[in-house]
């Protein structure tokens, strides 16, 4: 159960045998099914969660209700709310499985436990952050600098084994635009390449 978040691990900071085993002994192991709320608008987030097996989003609801998707999460990522779990304030956020997922959690007191005994993972932790702003902010860009299809086509290009887990409304969502738009769009880049 633990090798796939070992190897990820491995990736950024050397363990020991027992700096492993007290990792180990500080994560979770959730079996959670589809469709399933992981955190809701106005929870604190105590959690951050490494996928073993699964696919989950991460959304927010617009004034209007409609949802604006932040992410899709795999296998070998990690999901958390990081301003509700670092700041222990509500979330503005949903976190939904969208498969049966397996995961490895880690609370907020555990997280702090992990890195008094094991420092190295707070640069592990600090890596993943800064990946995660540097993906955010590549996407804030391509969302004020590229059309519907440039998103679209960038979108299936970095995440192409996503597109086939994620109905198309949702990529639509996570992309900025209507379901109906992106239809319009997929129609068009199809009469394109015939």
């Amino acid at each position: 159960m633990f090798e796939p978040i070992d190897q990820f691990t491995a990736k950024y900071i050397h363990l020991t045998e027992e700096e492993k085993e007290l990792f180990h002994s500080l994560l979770k192991f959730k079996k959670v099914k589809k469709k399933q709320f992981l955190l809701q608008e106005g929870e604190i987030c105590n959690f951050e969660a490494y996928i073993l097996k699964g696919c989950i989003r991460t959304y927010f609801l617009n004034q209007d209700g409609t949802e604006t998707i932040l992410m899709f999460a795999v296998e070998d990522w990690w999901v958390s709310d990081i301003r509700s779990f670092t700041e222990q304030c509500p979330s503005n956020m949903f976190i939904e499985t969208m498969e049966d997922c397996e995961l490895l959690t880690i609370d907020y007191k555990n997280k702090g436990v992990l890195f008094d005994k094991i420092p190295k993972f707070e640069r592990l932790f600090r890596l993943l952050v800064q990946r995660s702003l540097a993906v955010l902010q590549q996407r804030f860009y391509g969302s004020v600098s590229q059309t519907a299809e440039e998103r679209y086509l960038a979108f299936i290009e970095k995440y192409p084994h996503i597109v086939q887990r994620v109905p198309q409304h949702q990529i639509a969502r996570y992309i900025g635009v209507s379901p109906e738009f992106l239809s319009k769009v997929r129609s068009t880049m199809y009469k394109k390449n015939y």
